[in-house]
């Protein structure tokens, strides 16, 4: 059964002159792999602007699954998230200079949202083509976690059969010259998305395994 996954990466923000994410999945746009054809935008690391252009960029293109990735900065591990929180509360502004705190990011909406793609699967598979991965159960209180409650929201409101989930990854090696940070290459995160991807329109359901912490 042929399956479509929209990856969307963020430009870059906060001084940076690259994200990631964004040079991760453009990589991918246009493959097909197993019957699975990965579609890769660009969204602005914007509050609000982000959702909106995702809801059209989902419209535009009418994905069976949706997978935002974005830039974690500090973290080891390429990491799919649990759950997004119905919170903004940056640290920084973002790309427009908006920077909310303790606002909600749908007045009406639930407190969370989980992810639907089977994150324990997905990591398991990275694992055994030797990418470190793991769980994460917080997607923070910036625009990446704004876009997935944002994407969740939105399947929920229109009632979709699309499914959704985030995913962190660390910096690559060219940011971390000037600062003392861990990184992956580029190649790896773009390999472990890929990864992702595809068990994700394979698999439904996920695994039941451990993944949680002490922390």
């Amino acid at each position: 059964m042929k399956q479509k996954v929209l990856l969307t990466g963020f430009e870059p923000f906060g001084g940076e002159r690259v994200n990631p994410s964004w040079e991760a999945v453009k990589q991918l746009h246009g493959e097909v792999i197993d019957d699975v054809t990965l579609v890769a935008e660009q969204i602005p690391t914007v509050f609000g602007k982000s959702v909106a252009v995702m809801e059209q960029l989902i419209q535009q293109h009418n994905p069976d699954i949706v997978i935002c990735v974005g830039q974690a900065g500090g973290r080891l591990h390429i990491t799919p998230e649990r759950v997004a929180i119905n919170m903004d509360d940056a640290r920084i502004p973002d790309n427009q200079g908006n920077q909310p705190i303790d606002e909600p990011i749908a007045d009406k909406g639930p407190v969370a949202y989980w992810s639907t793609i089977p994150i324990k699967r997905i990591v398991e598979n990275m694992k055994e083509s030797n990418i470190p991965a793991s769980v994460s159960h917080t997607a923070g209180t910036f625009v990446c976690n704004h876009i997935f409650y944002g994407l969740m929201d939105y399947i929920t409101r229109t009632s979709s059969s699309i499914r959704g989930g985030f995913i962190h990854i660390p910096f690559i090696p060219e940011q971390t010259i000037n600062k003392e940070a861990p990184s992956l290459s580029l190649v790896t995160i773009v390999k472990g998305i890929k990864i992702a991807a595809v068990t994700a329109a394979k698999y439904e359901s996920d695994i039941h395994t451990v993944g949680g912490t002490t922390h």
